[in-house]
């Protein structure tokens, strides 16, 4: 499928991985919809983009929130019809972390609340984007010779497969955007939509942007080649590739450079 001439909703669209992605999709021809609850970042992506290009709009959203999702996707959808170019993918990149042990020293098991914050935003809120703006994404022409109508790119983590101490909701959210690719994949093939996940290690954003740098280098130690973090423009490419690649389908992609995380930094 081609990006260019078509839209892409993309969550957490106004930093780190999101607002890569937005950069890609707009330079490559395609219109990208920033759905994000910071308002200035998305404005000031958009105007960055370029002033005179209609490619990118901000529409302020929370994902946790479901009428507020519902809301966006309207809006999103009545800025299609105006473009002209219809909704080839959604991307949902919101994402936070939330460390805490499920039982402290003092035997203070995590808080409920704590649990809910990151599986509200990290699954609840990638799978409730996803469910709204689908019937509009199945309402696509089909392009080429496949029938395609655009695809679905998730975003895990190697937390899915080795979670660290404090990571145990973290974790969950993740391994349960792994685990629902490919049931996902099969139920939208009739549809022509594909479903591919991406499980990044380390990256630079706004979440490992408050880590430590004890943390960071403790991190490092785990990671064969290249040493260091991931940049948000090496996890977007991944991203184009997966729009661009029809065989891609169904599948959860680490992009880690080998890393495995350790039980213990």
């Amino acid at each position: 499928m081609k990006i260019s001439g078509r839209t892409f909703i993309i969550s957490g669209g106004a930093s780190g991985l999101g607002r890569a992605c937005v950069q890609d999709i707009c330079t490559a021809g395609g219109n990208a919809a920033i759905l994000d609850m910071n308002a200035d970042l998305g404005s000031a992506l958009v105007k960055e983009i370029g002033p005179s290009s209609s490619s990118a709009k901000f529409f302020a959203c929370d994902v946790v929130d479901t009428a507020n999702i519902a809301s966006a996707v309207a809006e999103v959808a009545a800025w299609i019809k105006h473009t002209g170019k219809p909704l080839g993918g959604i991307i949902p990149a919101a994402g936070v972390g939330r460390p805490g042990l499920i039982l402290d020293r003092n035997l203070n098991p995590v808080s409920i609340e704590a649990i809910d914050f990151v599986l509200g935003i990290n699954l609840r809120g990638t799978l409730d984007l996803v469910r709204q703006a689908l019937p509009h994404l199945a309402a696509s022409p089909p392009d080429g010779p496949d029938g395609e109508r655009g695809v679905v790119v998730m975003v895990a983590s190697s937390a899915a497969f080795e979670g660290q101490m404090g990571q145990v909701a973290y974790a969950a959210s993740k391994g349960a955007v792994a685990s629902m690719t490919l049931p996902m994949a099969r139920d939208l093939s009739r549809f022509g939509i594909r479903v591919v996940t991406i499980a990044p290690s380390m990256f630079d954003s706004a979440m490992t942007a408050v880590m430590s740098d004890k943390v960071k280098k403790g991190l490092e130690k785990a990671m064969e080649f290249p040493i260091r973090a991931g940049k948000p423009e090496e996890f977007s490419s991944l991203v184009k590739q997966i729009i661009e690649n029809v065989m891609l389908n169904g599948v959860v992609i680490r992009l880690d450079g080998a890393t495995r995380m350790p039980s213990k930094l």
